[in-house]
C-alpha cells in the first residue's frame, strides 16, 4: 500500500514540475549543427536572411547597447570586418534593445559600426539559447555553426579571429 502511494505520489510531482517547468519549445543550436534561421530587418530597413550569407564565414554578435564587454568588443568586430570582410568575412549585430530603435541608431554612429544590425527577436535568442551578454556565434561558409564565444575579454576575441583566418582559408 505504501509503494502505491509513493508512486502516485512521485508521478504527481512530475507532472506539477513538468507544469511549472516546462523545456523550451527551441532545441538550442550546438557546434557542428547548421545554424538555426534568422529573419529580421536591420535599422537601416533591409531584410535578412541566413541565405544572404551563403558562402560567407559570417560573425553573429548577440549585443545591448547597455552591456559594458559589449560596448567594449564591438570595436574589435569593426575592426575585424574591416580588416577580413574583403576575404568573405560578414558580421551581423543583433541587438537586445527592446524598443529602442533610436538609441541603437545612435549606438551604431556613436562605434561607427560597419555591418548590418537588427533586433533579434525572442525566437532567435530562444534558437541561438542565449544566456548572457555578448554572445558570439562563428558559422562557416556552409551555414554550420563552428563556435560560441561568450564574453568579450582580450582572450575571447583572439581566439574569434584565430578562427576566422582559419574559415577563410578553407574552401
Amino acid at each position: 500500500m505504501k509503494s502505491y502511494h509513493f508512486r502516485r505520489l512521485a508521478l504527481a510531482a512530475a507532472i506539477v514540475s513538468a507544469l511549472a517547468f516546462p523545456l523550451p519549445s527551441h532545441a538550442v543550436v550546438q557546434k557542428g549543427q547548421a545554424a538555426p534561421p534568422i529573419k529580421v530587418v536591420s535599422t537601416s530597413g533591409q531584410p535578412i536572411t541566413l541565405n544572404n550569407y551563403k558562402g560567407y564565414v559570417l560573425v553573429i554578435d548577440f549585443f545591448a547597447t547597455w552591456c559594458p564587454p559589449c560596448r567594449e568588443a564591438i570595436p574589435h568586430l569593426v575592426t575585424l570586418n574591416r580588416k577580413y570582410g574583403k576575404q568573405g568575412l560578414q558580421i551581423l549585430g543583433l541587438s537586445l534593445d527592446e524598443g529602442d530603435e533610436q538609441g541603437v541608431k545612435e549606438f551604431i554612429a556613436s562605434k561607427r559600426i560597419n555591418y548590418p544590425v537588427a533586433f533579434a527577436s525572442q525566437d532567435i535568442q530562444a534558437d541561438y539559447g542565449l544566456r548572457s551578454l555578448p554572445t558570439v556565434y562563428v558559422i562557416s561558409r556552409k551555414g554550420v555553426v563552428t563556435e560560441k564565444f561568450q564574453g568579450g575579454s582580450e582572450e575571447t576575441l583572439r581566439s574569434i579571429e584565430a578562427l576566422i583566418k582559419k574559415l577563410l582559408a578553407e574552401p
